[in-house]
């Protein structure tokens, strides 16, 4: 099995290094990731200039760019074949809900599923890294349990919270919850003192009722959400092509 790893928080990053070690024991695996944090970058492809990519140790390289850009040139360019999976991750922070529409670790997987490439992005709940190795046990689990048993491709987006493996029993397949808005933008100013502001907090949950990935979390399971692609209000189809007779 030949995996394609990547993130958002940056190749050297502690989650995408212990993701890739637990994969590598029983696949072949290549890390293309950015150079840096490039987290909230959603799916931005960088095409206003061109975009280097540095190579490290064997198997490992980085990315000027975003993580869209990551799996983009790994797929045209880099990679020597084309991988069986997307992994990403592991992200330092939940994925949770609207967190899928601007997440740079979703929109990595998002990129391969566009491919016809089956994909999981992976995250860890809580930031600091605690029980990182846990994290990355189950995210092994997940994929080898998944992968060649749903029809490709697929995209699948996984939260895993911060507690020792053998806590980590209970897997549920959640929707995506919901969350209020965004309480705004905190005032700043620049080091030479102009104007600026700083994106604020997460808005408060709105939708966490059981079967969605809020409701999951909150009670300490490992949450996975199959996601897709197609935007189109259907429902509204009608009702629009109507007033546009």
């Amino acid at each position: 099995m030949r995996i394609l790893v990547t993130n958002d928080d940056g190749w050297q990053a502690p989650g995408i290094l212990a993701l890739a070690e637990a994969l590598s024991g029983r696949a072949e695996v290549i890390v293309v990731a950015p150079d840096g944090n490039r987290s909230a970058s959603s799916s931005s492809l960088t095409v206003s200039r061109p975009i280097p990519v540095s190579h490290g140790r064997p198997g490992f390289h980085s990315v000027q760019g975003t993580p869209a850009d990551s799996v983009h040139i790994a797929l045209t360019a880099l990679l020597p074949w084309r991988p069986d999976l997307i992994v990403s991750g592991i992200n330092e922070g939940q994925n949770l809900g609207e967190d899928t529409i601007y997440s740079g670790t979703v929109a990595a997987a998002t990129e391969g599923f566009l491919y016809n490439i089956p994909a999981i992005a992976f995250s860890q709940v809580e930031r600091g890294w605690q029980h990182l190795d846990s994290a990355a046990e189950t995210a092994a689990d997940i994929v080898f349990k998944v992968y060649g048993r749903l029809p490709a491709p697929w995209l699948l987006n996984v939260n895993i919270p911060n507690k020792p493996h053998a806590e980590l029993t209970v897997h549920q397949v959640t929707r995506l919850g919901r969350r209020n808005p965004s309480p705004g933008v905190v005032p700043d100013r620049t080091e030479d003192g102009q104007e600026a502001y700083r994106i604020g907090p997460y808005g408060t949950i709105m939708d966490a009722v059981e079967g969605t990935d809020f409701h999951a979390i909150e009670r300490g399971w490992v949450s996975v959400t199959p996601l897709q692609l197609d935007w189109t209000h259907y429902a509204g189809m009608e009702t629009l092509s109507e007033i546009l007779r």
